[in-house]
C-alpha cells in the first residue's frame, strides 16, 4: 500500500508541474453514476473471461472444483493483492500521464501512446521479453486491453472504470479460477486433466473469443456513456 500512496504523491506533483491541477483529474471522487458504471462493467468482463472456462469445460472436458485446501485468508489476499496490482497499473497507464497526453496529444494519440506501453510493459511483467511470438502475442492482447481502459478513462476522466474492467478480469482469472501467479484460489482445475484434441477453430474460440467479447462489449458500453469534459 506503501507503493499506492507514493504513486498517488508523484502523481500529484507531476500533474501540479504540469498542469498547475491537482488529483481531480484522476475522477476518484465515488459518485452513483461512476459505480453503478463500475459495477456492470467488472460483472460484464468478469463474465467474458468466466466464459472462456465455460468452453474449456464443454469442448475440452476440464472440469473446476472447489479448492480442497480453501483458506478465507488465501482468498482475501489475493483479492488485494490484485486490487493493488491493478492500481499500479492505472496510476502508471491510465493516471495523470494519460491525462497530459489527452490535453497535449489529443485523444487519439493520448489513447494509442497508453496501450502501446501497457503492451510493452507485460513483456517484462510476464516474462515473455526474447520469445519473439509470445512478445507479438502478449502485445496485442495486452495492447487491446489497454486501448479499452484507456478509452474508458477518455469518457469518463475516472480512473473508477478502466479499473472495474481490469479488476473483472483479473479477479475471475486468478481468483476465481487460480490461473496467475498467486497459487491456488477459489475454484481448482480437476486432475487429470483431460487429453482432448480441438479443432485450431475451437482452440482459437477458447483462447480469444473471451478477450475479443469483453473488448467489443465494453468499448460499446463505453461509447454510449455520457462523455465528461476534460477537468
Amino acid at each position: 500500500m506503501t507503493g499506492i500512496l507514493i504513486q498517488l504523491l508523484l502523481s500529484w506533483g507531476i500533474i501540479w508541474l504540469a498542469e498547475r491541477k491537482d488529483l481531480g483529474v484522476l475522477g476518484l471522487y465515488p459518485s452513483r453514476k461512476r459505480l453503478t458504471g463500475s459495477l456492470f462493467l467488472f460483472l460484464l468482463t468478469a463474465a467474458c473471461c468466466a466464459s472462456g472456462f465455460l468452453m474449456r469445460m464443454i469442448f475440452a472436458k476440464q472440469q473446476w472444483q472447489l479448492n480442497p485446501g480453501l483458506n478465507p485468508l488465501a482468498i482475501l489476499n489475493g483479492l488485494w493483492w490484485n486490487l493493488k496490482s491493478v492500481l499500479f497499473e492505472e496510476l502508471i497507464f491510465r493516471g495523470v500521464l494519460l491525462y497530459i497526453l489527452i490535453k497535449r496529444a489529443g485523444m487519439v494519440y493520448g489513447i494509442l501512446i497508453s496501450a502501446i506501453a501497457f503492451g510493452v510493459y507485460h513483456w517484462f511483467s510476464h516474462e515473455v521479453f526474447g520469445n519473439y511470438t509470445q512478445m507479438a502475442i502478449t502485445f496485442l492482447s495486452t495492447g487491446l486491453m489497454g486501448l479499452v481502459y484507456a478509452y474508458a478513462y477518455s469518457r469518463s476522466f475516472s480512473l473508477y472504470l478502466p479499473a472495474a474492467i481490469h479488476l473483472g478480469w483479473n479477479i475471475t482469472q486468478s481468483v476465481i479460477f487460480s490461473e496467475g501467479n498467486i497459487g491456488d484460489q477459489l475454484l481448482v482445475l480437476q486432475k487429470p486433466v483431460p487429453q482432448v484434441t480441438l479443432s485450431y477453430f475451437t482452440f482459437f474460440l477458447i483462447i480469444y473469443l473471451p478477450l475479443i467479447s469483453a473488448i467489443v462489449l465494453n468499448f460499446l458500453f463505453m461509447r454510449r456513456w455520457r462523455p465528461v469534459e476534460q477537468p
